[in-house]
């Protein structure tokens, strides 16, 4: 399985059943898996998003947002508890304006679910972890 390192950005092959293994980056070693979403630019998004063979949900927020504050304690909670299944990511939408103009992020928080590169879910609105936990299951993320 091809996993995009969050430290250095190299594509790493990892067997799918070494993944509940905590595996390193065989460039930088760094983890594969840190617990925590990684923040992503535009230069790095496509990337990061296409070339991960496991789902990628993304969290479109911005620092002004009280409803993205609230969420972003369950969202890193529950990439730790997932980080073997999905990989959590975040985009700044002040920072990234081309990503959220891409995306047509019209309210915030908004997460997008991306499978095998390409949207497969999105749900606009803040979630807890239990909340979170099953609308990726009902998307069929385990």
């Amino acid at each position: 399985m091809e996993l995009i390192c969050p430290h250095c950005s190299a594509i790493n092959r990892i067997p799918e059943a070494r993944l509940n293994q905590n595996p390193n980056c065989g460039k930088c070693s760094q983890p594969m898996h840190t617990g925590l979403p990684v923040d992503l630019t535009t230069a790095a998004f496509d990337r990061f998003v296409s070339r991960n063979q496991l789902p990628v949900l993304v969290d479109f927020w911005a620092s002004w947002c009280g409803p993205c504050k609230m969420m972003a304690p369950a969202f890193k909670q529950v990439g730790t508890e997932l980080a073997s299944r999905v990989r959590f990511a975040k985009v700044e939408t002040e920072a990234e304006q081309a990503l959220s103009t891409r995306y047509q992020i019209r309210s915030i928080p908004t997460l997008v679910l991306f499978k095998d590169g390409k949207e497969h879910a999105r749900m606009s609105g803040a979630l807890d972890a239990n909340g979170l936990k099953q609308w990726l299951r009902s998307q069929g993320v385990n």
